[in-house]
C-alpha cells in the first residue's frame, strides 16, 4: 500500500477506535485485527520503540538536515485526541505532565586528560543527573555515550558526545532525529565564561555566544537556536591568561566547592524543567542564581 494511503488508513482506524471509546462500544473483531497490524506499521512511521508512549504531535528535526523554523518538517503523527488526554495526567500542583521525551546533552571533551577541567563541566552535570536518576551510561550511539531513563514518568536520554567539543553537533543532530525529539526538548548543558563560577542559568533559547560546542550543535540543527540550555558559570580567565589554557585548567579548591554545589542545584533545576517546563519556578531559580554570591 502506498505510504500516503497507509497514513489515511491508520488515521481512519484510530478515528473509528475513538468513536467506540466515546460510545463505550466493544471493538468489532475486524477492527481489532487491523489495529494489531498497526503495531507493525507504527515501528515504521512513529517514533522509535522506546518512545512509543509519546502521542502528541510535535515539530521534530530531520537528518540529513532540512530548513529551520518556522519551516520544520512535521513528522507524521496519528491524531489520537483521546489518548493525548490520557497521557497528560496532572501532577500534585494541578499542572499537566507532558510525556514527550527529553534529550539532555552535556558538552565536553572525551578522555581522562580533560576530566575535571572547566570546559568539561557539561559532562559532570550529565554524570550528576545520571547518578541521581539511576541512569546507566553504557551505550555508544551517534558518536555519543548515552543512557536511557526517566525523570518521574517523563522519558529522558542523557548524552555525552565523544567527538571533541568542536564536533558535538555530529552527535546531537542524529540523536534528536532518531528519537524524534522536538527542539524545545533538547537541553544543552555547557560551560559559560560570562557567568561567575558556580552560577547557573536556564534559557529557553539563545545564540552560541562564541562557544564552539554550541556553534557545532546549532550548525547540525540548521542554525536553529530555539532549544533550551543550562549554562554553568566558570568565570573569565584572570589577567592575560590564555583562554584555551583557562578552559583546560582544573578548578581550585574554592571553585571546586562552588561547582559541586552548582551541580546539585542544577540536577534539581533540570528535574523541575522536565516535569513542569518553563514555569515561574525556573524564573525564580535564575533570579536566585544571579544573586547567590552577592553579599548584602
Amino acid at each position: 500500500m502506498p505510504q500516503h494511503l497507509q497514513h489515511l488508513h491508520i488515521t481512519r482506524l484510530f478515528e473509528a477506535l475513538a468513536v467506540c471509546k466515546r460510545k463505550h462500544k466493544q471493538l468489532p473483531s475486524s477492527l481489532s485485527l487491523q489495529l494489531s497490524h498497526i503495531q507493525i506499521l507504527a515501528q515504521k512511521f512513529a517514533a522509535r520503540s522506546m518512545w512509543y508512549a509519546v502521542s502528541a504531535p510535535n515539530c521534530c528535526i530531520s537528518y540529513p538536515r532540512r530548513p529551520c523554523s518556522p519551516r520544520f518538517l512535521r513528522k507524521f503523527s496519528v491524531p489520537t485526541s483521546f489518548h493525548v488526554q490520557a497521557s497528560l495526567p496532572e501532577n500534585g500542583n494541578g499542572a499537566k505532565v507532558e510525556y514527550t521525551p527529553w534529550l539532555i546533552v552535556g558538552l565536553g571533551n572525551p578522555g581522562n586528560k580533560y576530566h575535571g577541567t572547566r570546559h568539561n563541566i557539561g559532562f559532570e552535570m550529565i554524570d550528576s543527573i545520571a547518578k541521581k536518576q539511576g541512569v546507566v551510561m553504557n551505550t555508544i550511539q551517534s558518536k555519543a555515550l548515552v543512557g536511557i531513563g526517566s525523570i518521574g514518568e517523563v522519558p529522558i536520554l542523557l548524552a555525552k558526545p565523544q567527538a571533541y567539543m568542536n564536533y558535538s553537533g555530529e552527535s546531537v543532530g542524529p540523536l534528536a532525529a532518531y528519537y524524534q525529539v522536538p527542539l524545545r526538548h533538547i537541553l544543552l548543558v555547557y560551560d559559560e565564561m560570562s557567568l561567575p563560577n558556580g552560577v547557573l542559568r536556564i534559557q529557553p533559547k539563545g545564540g552560541h555566544g562564541y562557544h564552539n560546542g554550541v556553534k557545532s550543535v546549532m550548525g547540525h540543527l540548521d542554525g536553529c537556536r530555539e532549544f533550551p540550555r543550562l549554562c554553568i558559570g566558570i568565570g573569565n580567565p584572570p589577567g592575560t591568561m590564555d583562554m584555551k589554557a583557562y578552559l583546560l585548567q582544573r578548578f581550585s579548591t574554592v571553585e571546586r566547592h562552588q561547582i559541586d554545589v552548582a551541580l546539585d542545584q542544577g540536577v534539581e533545576a533540570v528535574r523541575a524543567l522536565v516535569l513542569n517546563g518553563f514555569d515561574q519556578s525556573i524564573t525564580s531559580f535564575n533570579l536566585r542564581q544571579k544573586y547567590k554570591y552577592h553579599k548584602v
